[in-house]
């Protein structure tokens, strides 16, 4: 697997341009001539190197006696890849020690490799233990690999037992779920053909069409996936949809649409039928959404540009509106665990721009009709925040309950997901009925 770890080294560097790894990695294996074998392997070391790496680099920090910063990127990303099979894999040693050695003279920097040598060596002397810092906050960040600002926020925004529960999922979860196209297909047919591919589904029970995998790699160069047999979307994603409730006659608008697998699902539930009109801010993004329906056979999703947080009298009334807005994306770190290293003062503009996105999409949203608000995040600003505020300030509308007979934490006309409730990823989903 020589060559497959030297492509997990080069990805790691590239990651270091703020590359978004699920489009990273995914360019990388569908060009790729590895083995299926070693094109698992490298998903598994390249995501776990990203999302352990607070951890890595605090298991660093014991052995080195200069600064992570003064080491070359090339020689940290052979240490941490290291540091992580000797943690949280099955490799032997040796071989993580003898591999990464390797790894550091094939990236030109050998006069390090005896230093990465020495350091790995010395980990499994010590019996590669990992001490926690006796600081709650400070052990939670290093045990979970999450800054400690956001360990705080979660505990003191929705308690510890919250906030441990979406720390433990970021790190192990590895397994997604597919939504079924109903428009082509059934569920066990999909099944049937993934059994004959090897590979573990099943139905998630609380959701039609839906089933979760666990060693489904490389998928968009599936067959069934060519074919437009199903779209891939976590279940959090396809509760959001359902609070939706579309009608097969509806007009539907999804004003933040891109990539488009909600929209996806909406005209899925529709059966084809009805208008879904899904926009984005920008071209390259709608071609994503027009691909995806062009692959799905959905006719009847209409895509454009348009600016969600400004009016547009060419966008017509709606009787459903999704209004899922950008966000800081902090419930689906355990996807793209790159979120979790954004500047937190990066962040504090979000419901600003959040709230005036949900105002305009109000102003399409025909009497009587309903319009959902979610956010893939787990932060009270961007949505509790958020939508009472619009209720306080708009009179004009209610919020209305949804998905109750599902249980805790539906009930209400907003839910926060945490991964212990459905085994989805956080996210955040309100419900409000235009009334006059």
């Amino acid at each position: 697997m020589a060559s497959a770890r030297l492509t997990v080294a080069k990805l790691l560097i590239r990651m270091e341009e703020s590359s978004y790894s699920n489009i990273l990695l995914d360019k990388e294996l569908s060009h790729s001539d590895l083995s299926p074998e070693d094109k698992r392997f490298v998903s598994r070391l390249f995501y776990g190197v990203i999302e352990r790496r607070i951890t890595l680099d605090y298991v660093l920090s014991n052995y080195l006696t200069k600064p992570l910063s003064k080491l070359d990127i090339e020689v940290l990303t052979a240490l941490r890849m290291g540091i992580y099979q000797l943690l949280y894999t099955s490799v032997p040693d040796n071989a993580a020690v003898n591999e990464s050695v390797n790894i550091t003279k094939k990236l030109r920097r050998t006069s390090a490799s005896a230093m990465v040598n020495a350091i790995l060596r010395s980990f499994i002397r010590d019996g590669k233990k990992l001490t926690l810092p006796t600081d709650r906050v400070k052990a939670l960040s290093v045990e979970y690999s999450s800054p400690e600002w956001l360990v705080e926020k979660w505990i003191s925004e929705y308690g510890e037992e919250n906030a441990v529960d979406m720390l433990k999922s970021s790190v192990n979860d590895s397994s997604f779920t597919l939504r079924i196209n109903n428009t082509k297909t059934t569920t066990a047919e999909v099944l049937d053909e993934l059994q004959k591919l090897k590979i573990d589904g099943k139905c998630v029970d609380f959701i039609e069409n839906c089933i979760k995998v666990d060693n489904f790699t490389d998928i968009t160069s599936s067959e069934l996936y060519k074919k437009g047999l199903f779209h891939v979307q976590d279940t959090a994603s396809q509760l959001c949809c359902m609070a939706l409730s579309p009608d097969e006659n509806d007009t539907v608008l999804d004003v933040c649409s891109a990539p488009g697998g909600k929209a996806f699902t909406i005209a899925e539930m529709m059966n084809g039928k009805g208008k879904v009109y899904a926009y984005d801010l920008h071209e390259n993004r709608v071609k994503l959404i027009s691909d995806g329906a062009k692959r799905l056979g959905l006719d009847n999703i209409t895509v454009g540009v348009a600016d969600a947080s400004a009016y547009n009298p060419e966008i017509p009334e709606a009787d459903k509106i999704l209004c899922d807005v950008v966000c800081a994306g902090l419930g689906v770190i355990g996807k793209k665990p790159e979120i979790k290293y954004k500047n937190q003062e990066d962040l504090k503009n979000l419901p600003e721009i959040q709230y005036k996105i949900l105002c305009n999409s109000a102003k399409y949203l025909k009497v009587g009709g309903e319009l959902v608000y979610s956010t893939c995040s787990v932060s009270r600003e961007e949505n509790d925040g958020v939508i009472d505020r619009f209720l306080a300030e708009h009179d004009d509308f209610e919020g209305v309950e949804f998905l109750a007979p599902l249980g805790e934490p539906f009930g209400s006309y907003k839910a926060t997901l945490f991964p212990r409730f459905f085994g989805s990823d956080g996210f955040f989903i309100s419900k409000v009925r235009r009334i006059k």
